[in-house]
């Protein structure tokens, strides 16, 4: 299994439609406080139509909390500042995959906290400012699968 983190996401339907991914996948969500949005929110469940119940979300008020959560998964983060590309990485089983907020991305303190052969990239044209969070997210997630010989899917 994976771990999709979404580090103080903004938007309810990106959100919505990760939440989808993971009940699809069995890749369990993690959502680092303060979200943009509440729970409840109407866009978040349209997003995720009914795949809220099938997916295994937490919500944690800090990204310590997270830490603490997760003592052994290894937190590869995903930014437009990363130098290693997603798919030259050798995912393992409990990964976190940690995606930042729409609008500005996950924090320097946070990406130079890492090894920089933790912090992701995805492949766009030079001009290119970033891919929509739940399109990184799915792209990210199904390397990381795909690499782990799909478990538990078929």
């Amino acid at each position: 299994m994976l771990n999709i983190v979404l580090y103080e996401p903004e938007i309810p339907p990106n959100t919505g439609n990760i939440i989808r991914l993971c009940a699809n996948t069995g890749c369990q969500l993690h959502l680092v406080e303060p979200l943009g949005f509440e729970l409840d929110d109407r866009r978040l469940r349209r997003a995720g139509l009914d795949y809220r119940e099938f997916a295994n979300v937490q919500v944690h008020p800090s990204l310590d909390d997270l830490r603490a959560s997760l003592p052994t998964a290894r937190l590869l983060a995903v930014s437009t500042r990363g130098t290693m590309p997603y798919h030259e990485i050798q995912f393992r089983e409990g990964d976190a995959i940690v995606l930042g907020p729409e609008t500005r991305g996950l924090p320097q303190t946070l990406l130079s906290s890492l090894p920089t052969s933790q912090v992701l990239r995805i492949p766009m044209q030079t001009d290119s400012r970033s891919l929509n969070l739940s399109n990184a997210a799915a792209i990210l997630c199904y390397e990381g699968l795909r690499q782990l010989g799909f478990p538990g899917l078929n």
